[in-house]
């Protein structure tokens, strides 16, 4: 093995233990990092990562230290000279080699519209426009084939070569769903981008969702994504994309006048107003809530930026006495 590829996973194992500690101290946020683990990947994804010293580009071809000179077949021209590329092997035998380059960013003409989307099961995501985006479902339309290639699996020998060939064929029914999956996805958030100069979507807690039992429909549906996604092409693209709290009623307010009727269970799809009595498409109401509270958070990050002075208005934190840290009688 190339030293590099070596120097490389060392960093990876280094990076690991750092957020764990950082974890474990509160320096870092969001979910909790638990230890490092040895992962045995032998028939899973394999990979491993070569900087400069490591690869070269021969024409068509690519140079991998200890390895030569190896064809590839290339699915699009390099924008700028690549920094590294990671030799990916995944478990269906297919082998990939990803680089790392500089782009560009692209602004797109600026326009006046925006959106609001609201995710869902049934449907992908509801705009506020009214526009339903379907849900392909990629992985329920193959659970037929995955189920025969499983079973199959199951009955091979341990060790032997039918067995071997038979995980192949179930990887290549699991790669199949994934790049059904990340294609639709890359397109949806791609016109989603093109046409809209602000898209405010709703911060889901989809982590939470999945442990739920709708996990496999939360996790066929690509939520977390499709709102990377969206973020990687605005920033691309000079669009903006703000996220909504999750905590915002967008099912319970009324998008015409804005009365607040209470939750309501998922069954409901339509409801009247008691207000104003409007009648509202659930999802689309939502999708139009979400729009006009992505506006309002949107105006007050801008605000925020124009008078920030980059100072700390808190005052300093102080050390507390000997006789303040204890806890003291009431007067009672």
């Amino acid at each position: 093995m190339a030293s590099v590829a070596l120097v490389q996973a060392c960093q990876d194992a280094r990076r690991a233990y750092r957020n764990w500690f950082d974890s474990m101290s509160g320096r870092r946020k969001g979910r909790r990092v638990g230890h490092p683990r040895f992962r045995s990947r032998k028939d899973h994804r394999q990979s491993i990562r070569l900087t400069r010293n490591g690869f070269a580009l021969h024409g068509d071809r690519l140079y991998v230290a200890r390895v030569g000179d190896i064809r590839v077949r290339w699915s699009r021209p390099l924008p700028s000279e690549p920094s590294s590329v990671t030799v990916i092997r995944e478990a269906d035998g297919r082998y990939y080699a990803s680089f790392v380059v500089e782009v560009a960013a692209t602004p797109l003409p600026v326009t006046t519209a925006d959106i609001g989307i609201d995710p869902g099961l049934t449907t992908l995501a509801t705009t506020s426009a009214g526009e339903l985006i379907a849900s392909p479902r990629h992985l329920r339309r193959r659970e037929r084939q995955l189920a025969r290639a499983q079973r199959a699996l199951s009955r091979k020998q341990k060790g032997s070569a039918n067995r071997q060939k038979a995980r192949v064929r179930v990887a290549v029914q699991h790669r199949k769903v994934r790049e059904a999956r990340a294609d639709h996805l890359h397109k949806t958030a791609l016109r989603l981008i093109r046409d809209n100069q602000a898209v405010y979507v709703e911060d889901l807690a989809v982590s939470g969702l999945a442990r739920t039992r709708l996990a496999k429909s939360v996790h066929d549906a690509g939520w977390a994504t499709l709102v990377r996604l969206l973020e990687e092409k605005a920033d691309r693209y000079g669009r903006t994309v703000v996220k909504v709290g999750r905590w915002f009623p967008s099912s319970q307010v009324c998008s015409m006048c804005g009365v607040k009727d209470g939750p309501k269970p998922l069954s409901v799809r339509e409801w009247t107003c008691g207000g104003c009595g409007s009648t509202h498409d659930r999802d689309v109401n939502a999708a139009r809530n979400i729009r006009t509270e992505g506006r309002k958070v949107a105006a007050g990050q801008a605000e925020t930026l124009i008078n920030a002075c980059g100072g700390d208005v808190r005052p300093a934190s102080v050390l507390a006495g000997p006789r303040e840290t204890g806890t003291r009688r009431s007067a009672a």
